[in-house]
């Protein structure tokens, strides 16, 4: 189970036209590749909080022509695109590499509670920085932002916890078949089952690497792999004392969550991720670089975290 950070493919601070989406997506399956050609079962979970960000721009700018999509139908939306350049852009990875594996993409369906206290309190950054005139217009308009860990001012969307994947079995055969699978795109589209049982859509963004330790348990992957743009998760980042953790037990991982140790960053969600995969039974779970995916599942680099059973 691989999962790839949204700002893999748009990073901030960068023009996210789609040709330079195309070339981070390209850039950013070498490790893929690799697993693939060692006959690993693979199924990559993405982010898309730069690209959901700009779908809500896109609302912004055309709501006096056309009807703005909701939240939830946007991370459809860009699940299915975000899964298209990731598909097409591996295809191709693996047809010059030698390797016949076949690539598809599934939207899948994530379930929260509609009770759950997160949406009603909108945390999770999304989008690019946003200008200060921008900024100014959104709050006039009603819309959440804040600033993220780094300072920069951004959109916020409110980001539930996610309980299960509707689709998972279908992805684990498929996984079972050989296929490489793009699931749960951007933490998938959330949805609560109503009254009647029926599902329904809710205006939210869940975080990909929650949803990606659901699916992984569900699907029995063993291993789970979180990409990213920092090589280890480290005590005190940001600080002069910063020290990257190379292993960690998940009674160690938890004395972290539970104190400020990991502040309030994307690492900690991370963090979190691999030890609810770590409890669903899954054995391993690997924070590591983008560029760096395999090395750090043979131990050479990144942070592994193991039950306490390992």
């Amino acid at each position: 189970m691989i999962a790839l950070g949204g700002h893999a493919l748009s990073p901030l601070g960068e023009r996210a036209d789609i040709h330079t989406q195309f070339r981070h997506t390209r850039d950013s399956l070498g490790a893929v590749v690799e697993f693939a050609r060692e006959g690993w079962g693979i199924v990559i979970v993405h982010g898309n909080g730069p690209q959901v960000g700009d779908a809500l721009d896109r609302n912004e700018m055309a709501h006096d022509r056309v009807a703005p999509l909701p939240l939830g139908v946007l991370v459809a939306a860009t699940a299915g695109w975000i899964g298209y350049m990731i598909q097409q852009s591996l295809q191709n990875e693996l047809h010059h590499a030698g390797v016949e594996r076949d690539v598809l993409t599934v939207i899948t369906q994530t379930v929260v509670d509609r009770a759950d206290p997160a949406l009603l309190h909108p945390t999770k950054p999304i989008g690019h920085e946003l200008p200060p005139e921008f900024v100014e217009r959104l709050q006039q308009r009603g819309a959440v932002v804040g600033q993220d860990g780094r300072g920069r001012w951004r959109r916020l969307a409110p980001s539930p916890t996610p309980t299960d994947v509707i689709e998972a079995d279908a992805v684990r055969q498929l996984v079972g078949e050989g296929k490489i699978v793009v699931a749960a795109g951007g933490g998938g589209p959330p949805v609560y089952a109503d009254e009647r049982g029926y599902w329904e859509g809710v205006d939210a963004v869940v975080d990909k690497d929650r949803t990606a330790a659901v699916l992984g348990a569900r699907v029995d992957a063993d291993t789970l792999l979180i990409l990213t743009d920092v090589d280890a998760v480290y005590r005190g980042w940001g600080t002069s004392d910063a020290t990257p953790l190379r292993r960690l037990r998940v009674k160690e991982a938890e004395g972290l969550l539970a104190g400020d140790v990991l502040g309030v960053g994307s690492m900690r969600p991370k963090v979190e991720a691999a030890v609810t995969f770590l409890k669903r039974g899954g054995r391993h779970a690997f924070i590591a670089h983008l560029a760096a995916g395999l090395a750090a599942t043979r131990g050479e680099t990144g942070t592994m975290i193991t039950g306490v059973e390992t």
